[in-house]
């Protein structure tokens, strides 16, 4: 990763932990990403969408094998707020609780905690976008990264960085 890309990757870091979060709990959690890992990412990406029979998965993982950097941003596993909102599709958080789902994430999720991640995202590609260092936000990463064991979380996002004339993740 160039200096200039390690530096923002830094900073967009700092931005997603110190994102506002729900009760002032932080279950917030990013990585930077190395070299070999994004390589390791992009190779799992493709995979995946050849398990899967799905389309783009390997021009996201093209996308991950050019950038200069990545950013993964999750929600680590956590309990219901205790305000049995029913956002999850639960009656209380005791049932949310209780409950447990594999898929591409694991499941259920408080609403109010992946609202902070979201907000510790928008955090992050801020600051990546005040420095014109060109990002976007990527469902598929994540779901390589957490089958890869690389972080701890439920659900992850990743975000990859590029420093180019042109926009890799603009007219994909």
């Amino acid at each position: 990763m160039d200096k200039g890309t390690e530096i923002v990757a830094e900073l967009m870091k700092i931005s997603a932990i110190t994102a506002p979060k729900a009760v002032g709990q932080d279950f917030i959690e990013v990585k930077i990403a190395t070299e070999q890992e994004m390589s390791q990412i992009a190779a799992d990406m493709v995979k995946i969408g050849e398990e899967k029979g799905a389309a783009n998965w390997d021009r996201d993982a093209k996308g991950v094998e050019k950038s200069s950097g990545l950013v993964l941003i999750g929600v680590l596993e956590h309990t219901g707020i205790g305000l049995n909102c029913g956002a999850c599709g639960f009656d209380s958080c005791a049932l949310f609780n209780k409950a447990s789902a594999e898929k591409d994430f694991h499941g259920p999720n408080c609403m109010l905690r992946l609202l902070d991640m979201g907000i510790a995202l928008g955090s992050a590609v801020k600051t990546a976008q005040i420095h014109n260092v060109d990002n976007r936000i990527m469902y598929r990463i994540g779901v390589a990264a957490r089958r890869l064991g690389m972080m701890k979380s439920n659900v992850i996002m990743g975000i990859p960085l590029s420093v180019g004339a042109k926009n890799l993740y603009f007219d994909r």
